[in-house]
């Protein structure tokens, strides 16, 4: 386990101030009998992160329920971690279950209700009404950080981040008084005391020049530099993983503590705060406060002599710690390449999270194989991106200067066309019955996509991350420049991991295995790609929907024609490959015009005997004046979709503020056919091909029908 702390010094000395990031090798439950398995709680995602050896992040709770850095720092830790690619994983006691993933409302309901600081020696008391079968009976705890420890490494989390790590009281050689969190890490004091139980202590570099491992003073908490040399140092978050696998695949068991200074902007000089420190400790003396009171009472006392400069430095520190315990979670997943560890059900139905023998010696888990994907009514083939989006903040103007710096907002979201229609489609079912296909890089945006869309709960077992094999590859990215309005002004795109990369054995696998009602391919991949995607839905029976994304994206839905006079990949009406489209207009005249060049429109393609059998053409610009309007009529829409309809029995053309013009073949038992109240929009429909001639006879009748429906209507 791994921890980005910070000791609270305050009256305790000699430890001093620190920012921490403590590691331990990964334990399984049965070496640590504290708890019996069957006691601990784990959320799904936490679960799901376990299985599928997602970056994890152990959060303590008594900073929420016994802290004062404000009520909304529960959900701001919970982002800094996802924001860095990481799930987070909140421990405590809810109402006598130990709990590992508490959500921010479970968090909410702890402080509001009341929690007990809890510690390792507290964690039987407290959990004591579930061995007695009281579920929800018992009380809340919020975990210090040796109680996190333990909840932590039970679950099997490597990386714990938190702000502050107790130390020795002053006066601690008479009293005695030493904090738990040092208990539990094997050590009292942190240069010396640690060392010698074989603890490893060391200091992030943050670009300081470093000779032999060392030359970095270890952190104090308000300050950069304590004035203490730190035992040693480490370069970034990936050396920092590689330590603490190491030591995990060597079987040594001590504890691992790296220093995180805390962010230069943000500290106080240490000179300056020990003056502070001295004042409040020596004003709890004269006033008696003493024992579990001592603490509080200098902690108020700081915040008014520093005028809260304290408060604010706190959270920056402690926000900066869970960011670096995040990005080092990452990089050992990295290193982990892949391997899950299992999680078997405990005796009362909870999940017990355990490392096989196997994996702990070699890091590769082969007792633990993916199950197949599940069928799912809809399958999305489609681009995921990170969005950033920059609102302008001018003021003056409404718009952005060019060729300068602009002040502005910006946001971070997943986003990319796939992901949009997945997750809306996700939330309409929301019974799981949703899969997104994609691909993400190895890299920080890769992993904070895969962790948000996994606590959306999208099904996300078809994303593909490509890993060092794919050097250079980058996940997909969106960057939006908006007016005052947040209207578009420009947009960059960066979606060349979709175009670069091909697997079509895995995607033709993907569709077979996800048995799709529907097939929803989005413009981004590239022309192949869309190709095998299309002839994968039709082999397993899947409607297929095409969404263009952009003008010149859409295009990629007609490719040249083989010239060895093989059929082309697109099927026609009434066995068309694709089923819906929802082009705007630029995107559908771009279509149109790609499939006439490209001679999927020419008169002795199969096309030409489906369009000529609808019999619209003669007379077509005063049908559609009076279904769509003159403006309509006049914008060659509704000739560009009845144009491609053969292809694409269903098209919604989108047209901004003037709406949108639905274009669709009906079939002939379709009542709509039948309908007084249609009979306007309908025109023609066709149900089954076999000759012109037979066709044409068709049509006439279904004419035939609406015209006697119409005059039965007037009577």
């Amino acid at each position: 386990m791994a921890i980005t702390t910070a000791t609270r010094a305050l009256s305790r000395a000699p430890i001093r101030n620190h920012h921490h990031f403590l590691s331990t090798r990964r334990f399984t439950t049965t070496t640590h009998p504290t708890l019996p398995p069957s006691l601990l709680t784990l959320s799904p995602e936490v679960t799901t992160a376990l299985t599928t050896n997602q970056p994890l992040v152990a959060l303590e709770s008594t900073i929420y329920t016994h802290g004062a850095l404000g009520g909304t720092l529960a959900q701001e830790l919970e982002d800094v971690v996802r924001s860095h690619g990481a799930v987070p994983a909140v421990c405590g006691i809810l109402a006598g279950k130990p709990t590992v993933g508490l959500t921010p409302a479970e968090i909410a309901r702890m402080v509001r209700e009341g929690a007990a600081k809890a510690s390792r020696r507290d964690l039987a008391r407290l959990s004591a009404p579930a061995v007695l079968g009281r579920t929800g009976a018992g009380g809340h705890g919020g975990t210090t950080i040796s109680g996190t420890m333990v909840l932590a490494r039970l679950a099997g989390i490597r990386v714990f981040g938190t702000g502050g790590l107790g130390g020795v009281h002053r006066g601690g050689e008479s009293s005695m008084d030493v904090s738990a969190d040092l208990t539990e890490l094997g050590r009292t004091r942190v240069a010396v005391f640690l060392e010698t139980q074989g603890a490893f202590v060391a200091t992030f570099a943050d670009g300081r020049a470093v000779v032999d491992g060392k030359g970095v003073d270890f952190p104090a908490f308000w300050a950069r530099e304590s004035g203490v040399p730190s035992p040693a140092v480490v370069r970034d978050e990936r050396d920092a993983a590689a330590i603490i696998l190491a030591q995990e695949r060597l079987g040594v068991e001590s504890g691992m503590l790296f220093a995180n200074p805390i962010p230069e902007e943000a500290g106080i000089p240490r000179k300056e705060m020990e003056l502070v420190i001295e004042t409040a400790v020596r004003e709890a003396a004269e006033k008696g406060f003493t024992g579990s009171a001592n603490t509080p009472y200098v902690l108020t006392r700081i915040r008014q002599l520093t005028e809260e400069r304290s408060t604010t430095a706190n959270v920056a520190l402690v926000r900066s710690n869970v960011a670096r315990a995040a990005k080092i979670s990452v990089e050992l997943a990295k290193l982990l390449d892949g391997a899950p560890v299992t999680v078997k059900a405990g005796v009362d139905g909870t999940n017990q999270a355990s490392t096989p023998a196997a994996k702990v010696q070699s890091g590769v888990d082969t007792t633990a194989k993916p199950e197949d994907p599940h069928p799912v009514d809809v399958l999305v083939a489609g681009s995921v991106a990170l969005d950033l989006n920059c609102d302008y903040t001018g003021g003056k103007t409404v718009s952005p200067a060019l060729h300068t710096s602009n002040p502005s907002s910006i946001s971070q979201s997943v986003g990319g066309v796939g992901h949009n229609i997945a997750l809306a489609a996700h939330r309409i079912s929301g019974d799981g019955k949703v899969r997104l296909c994609s691909m993400v890089g190895d890299d920080i945006a890769g992993s904070t996509i895969l962790s948000t869309l996994r606590a959306t709960g999208l099904d996300t077992s078809s994303i593909r991350q490509l890993g060092a094999e794919f050097p250079s590859t980058r996940t997909a990215q969106y960057v939006a420049v908006n007016d005052a309005d947040k209207n578009l002004v420009m947009a960059m795109a960066d979606m060349d991991i979709f175009t670069t990369h091909s697997f079509p054995a895995d995607w033709a696998s993907t569709v077979a295995t996800s048995k799709p009602k529907w097939l929803v391919v989005d413009a981004n991949w590239s022309e192949t790609d869309i190709q095998t995607w299309l002839r994968a839905g039709a082999h397993h029976n899947a409607r297929t929907a095409f969404e263009p994304v952009s003008a010149t994206k859409s295009q990629r839905l007609f490719p040249a024609l083989p010239k060895n006079n093989k059929p082309p990949t697109l099927g026609v009406y009434p066995h068309p490959t694709v089923d819906l489209c929802t082009p705007n207009q630029h995107e559908l005249l771009a279509m149109y015009e790609a499939a006439r060049a490209r001679g999927y429109l020419e008169h002795g393609a199969p096309w030409f005997g489906v369009l000529d059998g609808f019999g619209i053409m003669a007379g077509a610009r005063d049908r559609f004046v009076d279904i769509a309007g003159a403006a309509v009529a006049d914008s060659g829409v509704p000739v560009q979709c009845v144009n491609l309809l053969p292809y694409i029995p269903t098209i919604v053309a989108k047209m901004g503020e003037g709406g949108a013009l639905l274009v669709m073949v009906l079939g002939k038992g379709d009542p709509r056919l039948r309908d007084p109240e249609q009979a306007r929009w309908v025109r023609a429909a066709v149900l089954t091909l076999r000759s012109k001639e037979s066709v044409s006879e068709e049509v006439r009748g279904l004419r035939g029908d609406l015209r006697r429906a119409v005059e039965e209507s007037r009577r």
